[in-house]
């Protein structure tokens, strides 16, 4: 199978080029921005040796599919989706803090919580709790956005204190934050699963507040199937879930989390196939219909291609 590992492209009016984790930015005429969701895969902050062959169609999609129906909660980026791997839409600057919102008790949190914290973020946790839990209410841990290396925890009163938000745009991402999650909660359950815990990124342009960067998907969010939860929970059996954190916890059984003198343990093609399975189950689970491969024969020249023809209706 092939995958789109790096883009090269050189768009007309192009004037800038970022390149992501997983994601290539290219900035038209100053205005815009042609974001194409490549087939990288990263985890624990690291981007891992092997491209996964349909992921950045799988996100690029279901972001799509979110952004489209939350816009009566918060405007977003979005211009156009010219390509299953692109989307095209409004510069905005971003703040430097990630909105994470937890519904239940896991990954991150779980392991802050297991190693005997009973904060997070400055959000207190009730002992008592184990693995997979729901919360007595969603709680916002927020993060730091880092431009290189990992992203790192940090509380409200110390974005506030440091003047990384204002207080007032900062009470907004929060009540967008909430709407958000609450929104994404109900979609998921209509297609049997929990939302547990998610992200979501916003900028400001002409002094709005835009939703941006993508929602919703396995690679900013973590589900479990609803049916059986509350079964497994009882009886002390890992949960049944559709996220990264499959990914994390292959490399976590193989030796690697990210830390100094860690290697990528091999990814074979095995590997590489089984988490393109498991993205396109996401995708199809959760949006409720079958996932359609695009033409992968030639994927950039097709991405250039739809890009150009975009860009020229601008």
């Amino acid at each position: 199978m092939k995958a789109l590992k790096e883009t090269h492209f050189n768009f007309p009016q192009q004037s800038h080029y970022y390149k992501g984790k997983v994601r290539d930015v290219y900035t038209i005429a100053d205005k815009f921005m042609a974001m194409v969701v490549t087939d990288r895969i990263s985890a624990f902050d690291v981007v891992l040796p092997e491209a996964i062959p349909f992921k950045g169609q799988v996100l690029n999609q279901i972001a799509a599919k979110f952004l489209a129906a939350t816009q009566d909660i918060v405007p977003n980026w979005v211009l156009e989706i010219p390509d299953p791997m692109v989307t095209i839409g409004r510069i905005c600057e971003p703040f430097k803090v990630e909105m994470v919102i937890r519904g239940y008790l896991a990954g991150h949190a779980w392991r802050e919580y297991s190693a005997g914290k009973r904060s997070v973020c400055g959000v207190s946790l009730p002992d008592g709790l184990k693995e997979n839990d729901k919360l007595p209410k969603p709680i916002i841990t927020p993060t730091t956005k880092a431009a290189v290396g990992h992203d790192e925890d940090i509380s409200r009163e110390d974005i506030l204190a440091k003047g990384i938000v204002s207080l007032t745009d900062y009470e907004k991402l929060e009540e967008y934050t909430f709407a958000l999650y609450q929104r994404g909660t109900e979609i998921a359950a209509k297609s049997g699963l929990i939302l547990v815990d998610t992200k979501y990124e916003f900028g400001k342009a002409d002094g709005v507040i835009y939703l941006i960067d993508e929602i919703h998907t396995p690679d900013s969010s973590r589900y479990f199937y609803a049916e059986g939860y509350e079964e497994r929970q009882n009886s002390n059996e890992p949960q049944k879930q559709l996220s990264k954190e499959f990914v994390r916890r292959w490399l976590i059984e193989n030796g690697f989390q990210g830390k100094d003198g860690q290697v990528v343990p091999e990814m074979t093609p095995d590997i590489v196939s089984s988490i393109s399975e498991r993205y396109i189950e996401l995708y199809e689970q959760i949006v409720g219909e079958k996932f359609i491969k695009a033409d992968a024969d030639s994927i950039s020249n097709r991405i250039e291609t739809n890009v150009i023809k975009a860009i020229e209706k601008l």
